[in-house]
Formats: structure tokens, sequence, C-alpha cells
């Protein structure tokens, strides 16, 4: 005790698989205030790299960290295990931080919301782009009023044949809880809400298509990430395109997203549509703001330093764990996004609007 390096809290990652690995465990790295003790994953030889390359202890069934002097925790499992992780190390005393979406239903998202509030731990969501400056710089010019009354929102994001890992885990509603919407989507409508001031979700109709992937020996594509996966066959019942409409007590958010359409072309952004103003936000990119003044159409394309949100994110979770004060990406405002995402599957099984509770 009294020696520096036990004065840095101390960190524990479940799951070192691509996100874990490029998202969490090198940003930890890089942070002065936090010490990588443990790293956790199924596959031995996942966490026994890691432990190589950082130092720390290899442990291969998380259960085994539930005792351990670990101070917070990223979970960056499948989406099946994130709410049963995040619950049992709450229960265990530690703050986490658990990759998106919350959870694979919204009830696993809610349990993991009680269990926040009971235990009194910080629980945050891995909506990354809450820490983009440029998503940021929109939200503080929203704010400000640049835009005036923003009253729609449109989000794309499709892409030609992009299905992730094809007839594995991505593609197995029983394991991710469903395709683009809960894969790609939850990031475009959770910076929707973000950037709109956390709007209430009020009903949602949208439909879900699982189209393009059902016959997956016959997927055609040019590139595919865990490519190795068509040849297995495995199971693929989610939707590789979806379309919604949503009412909040705000703005009128409708988008069009597609892991897999017949368009060749991919659109990624965002349009906030005030009366005074309006912006294309580009997806992990730049944005440009549209306005009139003086009787003149005026455009603007604002350009910022070089910023790193999933060091932002890191970053700032270790600062909320260290102040004990929940940030932007806390459980209670991700919960939104998760009670949209169930809206659009429900209506889309109904072919009916719903309401959002």
């Amino acid at each position: 005790m009294g020696m520096e390096k036990n004065d840095k809290l101390r960190v524990a990652v479940v799951g070192c698989g691509n996100i874990g690995t490029g998202a969490h465990i090198g940003n930890y790295a890089k942070n002065t205030g936090v010490e990588l003790a443990y790293f956790c994953d199924i596959i031995p030889e996942r966490a026994d790299e890691m432990a190589e390359k950082y130092g720390g202890t290899a442990i291969y069934d998380y259960h085994e960290l539930l005792d351990k002097d670990i101070d917070l925790v990223s979970v960056c499992t499948h989406n099946d295990m994130h709410a049963p992780i995040s619950i049992d190390f709450m229960r265990a005393g530690k703050d986490v931080l658990c990759e998106k979406p919350a959870a694979r239903t919204l009830p696993e998202a809610l349990e993991m919301q009680r269990a926040a509030h009971e235990t009194g731990r910080l629980l945050s969501i891995g909506v990354v782009n809450r820490f983009g400056a440029y998503n940021n710089l929109v939200k503080q010019m929203i704010d400000r009023g640049d835009l005036g009354e923003v009253f729609h929102v449109y989000a794309s994001f499709r892409a030609h044949r992009s299905i992730p890992g094809i007839g594995g885990d991505f593609t197995n509603k029983a394991v991710s809880g469903g395709g683009a919407l809960i894969d790609w989507g939850v990031h475009y409508l959770d910076l929707v809400l973000y950037c709109c001031g956390e709007p209430k979700p009020l009903t949602a109709s949208g439909e879900a298509f699982c189209k393009l992937g059902k016959n997956i020996k016959e997927y055609t594509y040019l590139s595919m990430w865990a490519d190795r996966t068509k040849e297995m066959g495995g199971v693929y019942d989610v939707d590789d395109s979806v379309i919604g409409l949503v009412r909040t007590d705000g703005p009128v958010i409708s988008f069009h997203g597609a892991w897999a359409q017949n368009i060749g072309e991919g659109e990624t952004y965002i349009d906030f549509m005030g009366d005074k103003g309006g912006i294309r936000l580009d997806y992990c990119g730049d944005f440009v703001y549209y306005t009139a003044k003086d009787g003149a159409l005026i455009k603007t394309h604002p350009r910022l330093p070089k910023s790193d949100m999933y060091k932002n994110e890191i970053d700032s979770f270790v600062e909320s764990v260290i102040t004990h004060t929940p940030n932007q990406a806390t459980i209670d405002n991700a919960i939104a996004t998760s009670k949209i995402m169930d809206a659009i599957y429900r209506s889309s099984d109904s072919h009916g609007e719903v309401a959002i509770g």
C-alpha cells in the first residue's frame, strides 16, 4: 500500500475481441490514471495475448473476477452477455462501461438500469459518438439556437452489401437481438437524441426486412468483416434493412438503414433540419451548416483539430469513476435508444404504430 501504482484505478476488460482490443484496451493503456489489471475472454489465447502485451493477468471466466480488487470494468462481449455480466459486476461493487447496444432486448436494458440504481454503481454504454468533437459542436449549435426549432431529423445508415459475419453471432437474433438497426442504427438514433437534448420518444412506426442475407450460401458481396463465417452455414434471422419514423416531444426522427441493399451506394449521414438553419453531419466525419442571412444563402464548413472519440470515451469514463459522476453516456440517457429500437421491432411485427412507454 502507499505505492504510486496502487493509487491508480484497476481495470478489467471482459471480451478481448475486435472492440475490446481496438477501442478499450489501448486507450486505457494511454490513461495515466488506470492500471490494466485483468483481461478476460472465453477464448484463452485472446486474454493471454493481451496480458502478455500489457501486463496484468489473463482470466477465462468472468465470474473469477467478481471478488477481485477491481474498480471498473469494460464489457466488450456479444450482445447476449451484456446484461448478465454488467449486472454481476455492479452487484459486486464495480463501475461498468458496457459496449453498445446496452442489451439484446429492452427488458434486459431496463434490468441493467435497475441494477445501476439499486447498487449506486456507474453504468455507461459505449455510444461513442457522444464523445466525437464534431458531434459535440453540432449539439452546441443546436443548444445555442443556431438552427432555430429542430423539427425533423433524418438519418441514413446504408451500405451496399456489408453484412458483418453472416451466419455468425451478428446475424443470430438469439445472440444479437437484431441486425442493422441494433448494430448500426443504435449509434445514429443515440446521436440524434444526444444532439437534440434528449427528447422523449413517444411513438414509433417502422418495418424491418430480412431479405438479402436469408440464403447465406448464395449471398454475394465484395468484402465482409468475419468473412470466414459464411462457409460455416449458421443462422440468419435478423434485419438487413430497416425504415422508421419516431415521434418525440421534440423533433420527428426518420431513418433508413441497411447492412445490405441492392443499391451500390453507401450513405451514412444525419440531417438536422431547423427553421433557421440545417446541418448535414457525415457519420464519423465533419459537417456543413446551412442558413440564410442578409438576403443571402450561407453555407459554412467548420473544421476542428483531429480528435479520437474512442480515447475521449475512455478518458471520460475514467473521470466519471474518479468523481463518481455519470457522464453523457450513462444508462439513463442510453435507455431511450433501446426503447426506440424495441418499438420499431414491435411495430414491424404488428405492421402498425406503437406507443413508447
